[in-house]
């Protein structure tokens, strides 16, 4: 097995942990914000001591970056604050598993931004599978209980936040993909390790900021939920060193679809919040799943 496949699996299994554990402190004390800083906050002393543990470890030279570089790390530092929060907000509208799901959409929302930006060309197969994926989208957004048009029982919240956040997340990706390639530096734990330390911190400065200003009382609250927060500052800097890496080796629509085995680990993730699945929703689940596999396989 490549190491980047390897990578993607780990990665996807210590993000589901880590989401685990942002649903519960959203759902305790924290806002949405809240539970979003927390996961940057904890992981940034951590993933920092680990970049320079290593940096001094191996004895490599500081390795150059460019102006790219802090381009493509402030975009995608940016757009992964706003995906997180609006998976955070996402978990208050539907279940966990059917929440990642919708957030998974961004291996989709990659290989169309790849179109868009890159140029790269999908072929008819690869449109097709696509079109199989928002199928899968569509289902699963049609909210139970609901009466009326069917474009009103589509058109809900938890749809939107889902969507939005795939493609924050895709942002996201590029984003840090072009930031790892332009480190001066052939060892691809190194790049990742540095990416990740700056970015981290910065988002963790920056949203502190936001919040003391917008929500006051909510840097106290992340503070005091240390018990816990700190298990997500640690699953989540595991989970982002995995994908920094994986994301230097390939290209970041692979990388998603590998890690398309999250909606896999979110089914076993539901029991821990005493919530069931639905057959709609199961097939939905699978409909995603196979448009992801059909996206990288027919490309």
């Amino acid at each position: 097995m490549e190491l980047w496949v390897t990578l993607s699996i780990a990665a996807a299994a210590f993000q589901t942990l880590r989401f685990m554990l942002q649903k519960h402190l959203s759902m305790g004390p924290l806002s949405a914000g809240g539970a979003t800083l927390a996961r940057f906050v904890y992981a940034a002393p951590f993933v920092i001591a680990l970049t320079f543990g290593y940096f001094l470890l191996s004895q490599a030279t500081w390795p150059g970056t460019t102006v790219a570089f802090w381009a493509y790390a402030l975009a995608g530092g940016l757009a992964q604050i706003l995906a997180t929060w609006c998976v955070v907000a996402l978990f208050a509208e539907r279940n966990f598993a059917v929440g990642i799901t919708f957030k998974k959409t961004e291996v989709v929302q990659t290989a169309l931004v790849g179109l868009l930006i890159l140029g790269d060309r999908i072929s008819a197969a690869g449109i097709g599978a696509i079109l199989l994926g928002l199928a899968g989208v569509l289902i699963l957004s049609e909210t139970p209980g609901l009466t009326g048009r069917w474009w009103h029982r589509l058109s809900n919240r938890a749809a939107a936040l889902g969507i939005i956040s795939g493609a924050l997340f895709a942002v996201s990706a590029v984003g840090y993909r072009g930031a790892t390639l332009e480190i001066a530096s052939d060892d691809p734990l190194l790049r990742a390790g540095l990416s990740l330390a700056i970015v981290t911190l910065l988002q963790a400065i920056g949203l502190s900021l936001w919040l003391i200003w917008r929500e006051p009382g909510q840097v106290g609250k992340v503070i005091a939920a240390h018990r816990i927060a700190v298990w997500m500052g640690l699953t989540g800097m595991a989970g982002s060193l995995c994908w920094f890496t994986a994301f230097t080796l390939e290209n970041a629509a692979m990388v998603f679809a590998v890690g398309q085995v999250e909606v896999i680990f979110s089914l076993f993730a539901v029991y821990f919040f005493g919530e069931r699945i639905t057959m709609r929703e199961a097939g939905g689940l699978a409909l995603i799943t196979l448009s992801v596999i059909g996206v990288v396989a027919l490309r």
